[in-house]
């Protein structure tokens, strides 16, 4: 029980992951495309959203407390 346990909360990790780098692709392709003029703007608006999000990334508490409020699976605690 406790390694599917572990398994879903894994599992709901790696998505949440993953929604927030497509999050970011989304608005670095918004900015691209419709925000900057030219292509100097362009280059600044492809690298700095990306490490924008890699400095401000949320800390493994928050992604547990939105994780555990959207589908109810909770950190596996370390003793298990």
């Amino acid at each position: 029980m406790k390694t599917i346990h572990n398994g879903k909360y894994q599992s709901y990790l790696k998505r949440a992951w993953a929604i927030y780098a497509l999050i970011t692709i989304v608005l670095i392709v918004v900015l691209v495309l419709f925000v900057a003029g030219d292509n100097e703007e362009r280059f600044f608006f492809t690298i700095m959203p990306a490490a924008a999000a890699y400095v401000f990334r949320p800390t493994e508490r928050y992604m547990n407390k939105l994780i555990f409020k959207f589908t109810g699976v909770s950190k596996p605690s370390e003793n298990d």
